[in-house]
């Protein structure tokens, strides 16, 4: 079964904007990653500042070599140049037991 991984991002309002744009200057980097199967990333709704980093990964050994790649260390070397946007940020790892889909 495949395997989730959710990064919860923790973003102040005043720099949900730059988060984003940061996130949407690297689409698709993720999606050429061997094993990779989906990803989303979930805006908080009303109340709340975690935003959501939603990955799913034909196995842990997929998802771990993403980690290690060049691809990974470019997207969040982008992060550390221009400075954290985010207080904080907590990693979720699930296996899929059941899944249904449209």
């Amino acid at each position: 079964m495949s395997v989730v991984v959710i990064n919860a991002v923790t973003v102040p309002q005043e720099r949900r904007e730059q988060f984003e744009e940061r996130f949407a200057a690297r689409a698709g980097q993720v999606g050429a990653a061997g094993g990779f199967e989906a990803f989303e990333l979930l805006r908080p709704a009303e109340g709340s500042d975690r935003y959501l980093v939603y990955t799913r990964w034909r196995t842990r050994e997929d998802f771990e070599a993403w980690m290690k790649s060049t691809r990974f260390a470019a997207g969040h070397r982008q992060h550390a140049e221009g400075g954290p946007v985010s207080r904080e940020s907590e990693v979720w790892q699930f296996e899929v037991l059941q899944a249904e889909y449209a």
